[in-house]
């Protein structure tokens, strides 16, 4: 299968979202509620859907922290520090 063959264009809303074309959703599986990892690299902006492909292709590549936490509880602190963070954002433009 060739991804690079066919392209579409799509437009961010005020938010920032965009809509990912039917033919891509279906080639990649992406479904209602599918996260994805979004990074910044020189070419541009990455976008990987994280589905049971892609967790089944790097099964065992992420070896555990020292601390010994689960992924979901490393997830959800991520997830606090991230909204601690956009709280205080928020607080400096109402300021």
């Amino acid at each position: 299968m060739n991804t690079m063959a066919k392209a579409d264009c799509v437009c961010f809303t005020t938010k920032g979202q965009l809509v990912i074309p039917a033919w891509i959703r279906r080639q990649y599986h992406i479904e209602r509620g599918t996260r994805a990892i979004v990074t910044a690299t020189a070419g541009g902006i990455l976008l990987k859907p994280v589905t049971p492909a892609l967790i089944d292709s790097g099964f065992g590549l992420l070896k555990p922290k020292s601390q010994g936490k689960s992924f979901d509880a490393e997830w959800a602190d991520h997830k606090r520090e991230e909204r601690k963070l956009e709280e205080a954002r928020h607080a400096r433009h109402r300021s």
